[in-house]
């Protein structure tokens, strides 16, 4: 699996790149390939940017925030999804338009990103990235040619526009948020000493010591300019189809998505499988960290005592955003070790985020017994993987997907599990009782939110 990007923007702000830099830094877990920084200076009327591949804290030093003045910023932190992993197209990402420089970030995937490629290069235009964030660019900058005006240039846009885009740009000092019109990916705005901010999750924003404000709503647009912030609307109306990926995974426990706490939703998951897989067990463990606030609701559902089987190495990342099979198989036995102490001896319940090809749940599982766990009985918080993705989270082709490959009992025995259970599909949406806005649950049940063409 590939994606989540995270995307910030502050204006108005004193120490605007210093700023965008926590809040990346709070936003790590959503990319980890690369990252960037623009910033808008009003002396010079001009942008700058630093960005380059690595984490945070390897690409930005007290020299680098030298180099970007202004009070007005846009970060990014890059999983790729659509493009490699290049330094081309680490975000921002900068376009000429001919009313200015767009500095754009993009959190999400355009399902139809080919189809427009193609119709822009017949057009003349040459690309320099791999990444559909530069389809959106050269979009825009074609409907300014004809409007002269972001926001109708951002209206026209999005009813060519398939799939899903969090966006965060500046252009001239003008600022604008965008949440594509299924609400599939989140963003968030938020206020720190007065003046405005977006994230893509709100624990970005407490970050900067900023206040949450609200979400942006499907289809939304905001635009800041001077001390006027106002909202319009690009794109057809729905009830909104929110990724529910991003409360199995992908956003941090600390965060609130349109209402709903991930925390909350990870424990009731938790408590979902203890009633839907009941086990005979003497140990309930999470695998780190995404598995482990589901543990706590395993346990509390089942009366199974609760405790940790993992010793993790904070100095790997997240495995499951690695770009290459290898690298997430060598990270497996890197960053995860079992407590023989706590383990040797018991039936293990172990409770993880998901099963997708299957590669790194058997070594997981191979490392409790030869800790001496007795039993290991697996309990995914997600149904099985049995679509592709085609909005931003980089579930591979369908013969690649472990649930796919294998019955029920085949992918049991492979990953070397005593018993194997899931989240059963018809509870998924149960997860986040308190969202404002609907799911899309398309890689486990094939239903998208729209018949996507390509």
């Amino acid at each position: 699996m590939h994606e989540e990007c995270g995307v910030f923007g502050a204006y108005g702000l004193a120490s605007a790149a210093e700023r965008a830099a926590l809040a990346l830094y709070a936003l790590q877990h959503r990319g980890q390939e690369g990252c960037g920084i623009a910033t808008y200076d009003e002396a010079s009327a001009s942008i700058h940017m630093v960005k380059n591949l690595g984490q945070v804290k390897e690409v930005f030093g007290p020299k680098d925030f030298l180099a970007l003045p202004g009070d007005k910023a846009v970060g990014h932190v890059r999983y790729s999804t659509t493009g490699g992993n290049l330094p081309r197209n680490t975000q921002p990402m900068l376009a000429g338009t001919r009313e200015g420089t767009l500095a754009l970030v993009h959190n999400g995937n355009l399902s139809n990103a080919a189809a427009l490629r193609r119709e822009l290069e017949a057009k003349g235009l040459i690309f320099q990235t791999d990444s559909d964030t530069e389809v959106i660019a050269y979009l825009l900058a074609g409907e300014l040619i004809r409007t002269k005006d972001i926001v109708a240039a951002l209206q026209a846009a999005m009813t060519r526009m398939e799939g899903s885009y969090s966006l965060v740009m500046l252009l001239n000092g003008t600022m604008l948020a965008v949440r594509d019109p299924f609400g599939m990916r989140p963003l968030c705005m938020g206020e720190v000493e007065g003046s405005p901010v977006f994230a893509s999750e709100s624990c970005a924003i407490g970050a900067v010591r900023g206040r949450f404000v609200r979400d942006l709503k499907p289809g939304e647009i905001v635009r800041v300019e001077g001390k006027n912030v106002d909202s319009f609307f690009g794109g057809k109306p729905s009830a909104g189809a929110l990724c529910i990926f991003e409360h199995i995974y992908f956003a941090r426990p600390d965060s609130v998505i349109d209402g709903q706490s991930v925390y909350e939703a990870r424990l009731r998951a938790g408590r979902i499988l203890a009633e839907s897989h009941p086990v005979k067990a003497d140990l309930v463990i999470g695998v780190p960290d995404s598995g482990l606030i589901a543990a706590i609701g395993y346990a509390e559902g089942s009366g199974i005592p609760h405790g940790e089987g993992f010793v993790i190495n904070r100095y790997i990342g997240r495995t499951f955003i690695e770009p290459t099979q290898e690298m997430r198989a060598s990270k497996v036995r890197l960053k995860l070790s079992p407590l023989r102490r706590a383990v040797e001896g018991k039936r293990v319940v172990m409770v993880d985020d998901s099963l997708v090809r299957g590669t790194t749940m058997g070594p997981t599982v191979a490392l409790l017994k030869k800790a001496g766990a007795a039993e290991v009985h697996v309990r995914i918080c997600a149904p099985p993987f049995l679509y592709p993705c085609y909005f931003g989270t980089d579930v591979p082709s369908r013969e690649l997907l472990a649930s796919v490959r294998w019955s029920h009992e085949e992918l049991t025995h492979r990953i070397g599990a005593d018993s194997l259970g899931f989240l059963p599909l018809n509870r998924v949406h149960d997860l986040a009782p308190n969202s404002g806005l609907g799911f899309c649950d398309g890689c486990f049940s094939g239903k998208y939110p729209y018949e996507v063409a390509e």
